[in-house]
């Protein structure tokens, strides 16, 4: 796939447009909203955390429409299977008398999954989702079935202090991309978010885009040159998150157990690519690599004992380790 300067120049008004639509029906989190959006045009999954009510899932929603995607949903619970998510073989009858297996596909078989409430699911549901997030296929028996293209995972989940839910594990962590921390609105947001739910009709949205113009999206993104020193920043982010590291920093020693894998590395480096674009950039500067820090590691980054219950978070974390990086 041949590059050109128009390449670029597009990718940002594709992104611009498709933040404007959303905005018909998403009122404030814009900073969530292009951060989605970074994540999904990477192509990696993201996590969404916040309290019940804050329009996590109707984000997400909003986000299938405006793209034009097959979008499906799945309410986790406690009594959810694995062959509810991923599907399950059916026996089926032949025109004399003879059984066979028929794959019945589940709702994992779109383009964008919207895993609601993922930790209110038991472990071994959860689980279901690993490899099609990571190799983006299902393998049921012995057959192996390939996803959509484009495929993310959009999921949502409640604090983990909240009661019913079980915290997902590490490994299942490491496959999104993103994590992204939802806040309460502001007053004027709140405001503006009664009088659309409950004075209005909200207003219709429009697909502006197609899963064949985001796969070229991402390809364009792939371009984007990232300089040593800039990629060498980025690594050394990430080893410093690790407390057995020879050169770790004091916070790190203290207050973290273990570290980012190296997907950690991945995920800022495609994001960082992505932010430079809409920047109207050509090439990735130190900043985006901050910028994207954050999300990027602060679910691959855990705490010990002494950093918990100090009320330590890994947004701080990783905000030391930004200062300690010479640029």
């Amino acid at each position: 796939m041949d590059i050109n300067g128009s390449d670029f120049q597009r990718f940002a008004a594709a992104v611009d447009n498709i933040e404007k639509e959303i905005s018909k029906q998403i009122i404030g989190q814009k900073e969530i909203v292009r951060q989605v959006l970074i994540c999904i045009l990477a192509g990696g999954n993201v996590l969404l955390e916040g309290l019940p009510g804050l329009g996590k899932t109707q984000l997400v929603k909003t986000i299938g429409k405006v793209l034009d995607l097959q979008f499906s949903r799945i309410q986790f619970t406690p009594d959810l299977m694995p062959a509810d998510v991923i599907g399950t073989n059916v026996v089926t009858r032949g025109g004399e008398g003879t059984s066979q297996f028929r794959f019945e596909k589940g709702p994992v078989f779109s383009h964008i999954v919207l895993a609601d409430e993922i930790n209110r699911a038991t472990p071994k549901t959860q689980s279901a989702l690993l490899e099609a997030m990571q190799e983006q296929t299902v393998t049921v028996g012995s057959n192996t079935y390939q996803l959509p293209q484009p495929f993310f995972v959009l999921a949502t989940q409640n604090p983990i202090e909240m009661e019913g839910t079980y915290p997902l594990p590490e490994a299942q962590l490491d496959r999104f991309l993103f994590k992204l921390n939802v806040k309460f609105p502001s007053l004027e947001e709140l405001h503006d978010i009664i009088t659309l739910t409950t004075a209005q009709v909200s207003e219709a949205l429009t697909a502006v885009t197609t899963g064949s113009e985001i796969l070229k999206m991402k390809e364009v993104a792939r371009h984007v040159p990232v300089a040593k020193p800039v990629m060498d920043y980025a690594l050394k982010l990430v080893m410093a998150t690790h407390p057995e590291h020879a050169e770790a920093p004091e916070i790190t020693t203290r207050y973290v157990r273990y570290g980012s894998s190296p997907r950690g590395a991945q995920s800022i480096i495609s994001g960082a690519r992505i932010r430079a674009l809409l920047a109207g950039r050509y090439n990735v500067s130190f900043e985006d690599i901050q910028y994207v820090a954050y999300p990027a590691l602060r679910h691959r980054v855990h705490l010990n004992f002494e950093g918990i219950s100090e009320g330590i978070d890994t947004d701080t974390v990783i905000g030391e380790l930004i200062k300690g990086q010479v640029t």
